[in-house]
């Protein structure tokens, strides 16, 4: 019974959320990053608590840049096995357009273990995993060091204005920007990768071609073969496609997942000692 009222429930969400344009895929993009940033997160900090010996913050705020980089991609390559077919859905759903496809996440994925089988699931993430290592690295290595920097910058302040030790804690709003600036960083510099990795995902779909080119199977051989046909065909413009949306979405959902997880470390923290 339980099940099935689950069942229900998780229907109900894709009926609902499919039939808005605007939120198209959205169901298969929260499965996506509810195992993807649990785990993400996970990793990152058992990392930081091996590396600084300590599970407090302040403590991991100590450790070396270069560990904050590399902490942060080994993360996202974790997150990322962990939650690929996800991706892959939530791509597929987004980008078919009108008439559709795919009217569920369902069809969509008896569809591709019908035609490509398992590796279907799996249809480029070799690029995602190229793209996720300098990505999760630079964005969680450039938060921490944002927020190195909001702390100094707060020390200094108000060192100006009071004799007593100065307070360097960040507010939410510092969080915020500090989580909104790693995210555009990140992206900004990360994006043609992912654009490579989006025409793997939606190779062979049969899509309108007033929604764009259509990627035929077997277009690219691998991912530096995409970049040179992009790049020849499309010149540079074709790999930065779909940029500005792309910093629209990713930096203020970063800066969010920021603040809620500094806040809720420190909520846990607080309850179990």
């Amino acid at each position: 019974m339980v099940l099935q009222n689950i069942q229900a429930f998780y229907k109900l969400l894709e009926i609902f959320f499919e039939r808005k344009g605007f939120w198209r895929g959205n169901v298969p993009a929260l499965l996506l990053y509810m195992p993807y940033t649990a785990i993400q997160f996970t990793v990152l900090h058992k990392l930081k608590t091996f590396a600084a010996g300590s599970s407090k913050t302040e403590d991991h705020l100590q450790l070396s840049p270069y560990l904050s980089y590399f902490s942060g991609a080994l993360a996202g390559c974790a997150a990322t096995i962990g939650s690929y077919p996800f991706d892959l859905l939530r791509t597929i759903l987004a980008s078919q357009g009108e008439p559709r496809v795919y009217t569920t996440m369902r069809s969509a994925f008896l569809d591709i273990m019908k035609t490509r089988g398992v590796r279907g699931l799996y249809a480029g993430f070799s690029p995602t995993l190229v793209e996720i290592i300098p990505y999760a690295g630079l964005q969680f290595g450039s938060y921490d060091t944002f927020k190195r920097w909001m702390m100094a910058w707060n020390r200094y302040r108000f060192s100006n204005i009071s004799s007593m030790r100065p307070d360097d804690s960040l507010s939410s709003f510092q969080l915020f920007l500090c989580g909104f600036a790693a995210g555009t960083c990140a992206k900004a510099i990360c994006h043609p990768l992912d654009v490579v990795k989006k025409r793997f995902q939606i190779e062979g779909l049969r899509r309108h071609p007033k929604y764009g080119a259509r990627v035929e199977n077997q277009t690219y051989k691998n991912m530096y073969h995409a970049l040179w046909q992009i790049l020849h065909v499309e010149g540079w413009p074709g790999l930065y496609k779909g940029i500005f949306p792309s910093l629209i979405k990713s930096a203020p959902a970063g800066a969010v997942t920021f603040v809620a997880y500094e806040y809720i470390s420190d909520w846990l923290e607080t309850l179990l000692t």
